[in-house]
């Protein structure tokens, strides 16, 4: 699904950036783009950043994402 609209970035591609090394919001922003426009996609890609962590490091708790 799409996550970020205005860039065009899916949830598959967020997942794929976590895998390799993409984990906090600002290093999401500057590697697809997330969020820099209109914004409303900043929750829904920090869900999936954080789920995402969940599946790799399942006792963590979840990111102190800025």
């Amino acid at each position: 699904m799409y996550v970020c609209v205005c860039n065009k970035v899916t949830d598959h591609e967020i997942r794929r950036a976590f895998d390799a090394g993409v984990d906090t919001m600002d290093k999401l922003c500057r590697e697809l783009q997330v969020g820099s426009c209109c914004g409303r996609c900043k929750d829904c890609a920090v869900r999936l950043l954080n789920e995402a962590r969940a599946e790799q490091y399942p006792f963590d708790g979840l990111l102190a994402l800025a």
